[in-house]
């Protein structure tokens, strides 16, 4: 099955984080939050300003972002595990290599 996400929304997969803590410990999968940051896996065309002119999105597949975490709806494509959410749920761009460490 193929999807593709209308206007501004987009489709992203979740990228695991460290399981050990800067200071060696090993994080238990019970004590481990889902993270924050994922890939975008499909984008839709943008969304349309009041005169119906469309305006594309600044992401595109494969851009690696950081996002809220209660952004998106979380649903199952193809049997793996996705969130759909509009653009503006985005918090930025990851840029270069390496995972942002985020604070809970």
């Amino acid at each position: 099955m193929k999807f593709r996400p209308l206007h501004d929304r987009i489709v992203v997969r979740r990228v695991e984080e460290e399981t050990k803590s800067p200071g060696g410990i090993i994080i238990p999968e019970t004590a481990k939050e889902k993270p924050m940051q994922g890939e975008v896996i499909a984008a839709g065309p943008g969304a349309r300003d009041d005169s119906g002119k469309l305006i594309p999105l600044d992401l595109k597949v494969g851009d690696r972002v950081l996002f809220g975490k209660w952004s998106g709806t979380e649903v199952k494509i193809d049997g793996k595990d996705v969130l759909i959410m509009k653009e503006s749920d985005v918090l930025g761009v990851i840029e270069g290599k390496g995972a942002v460490r985020v604070a809970a």
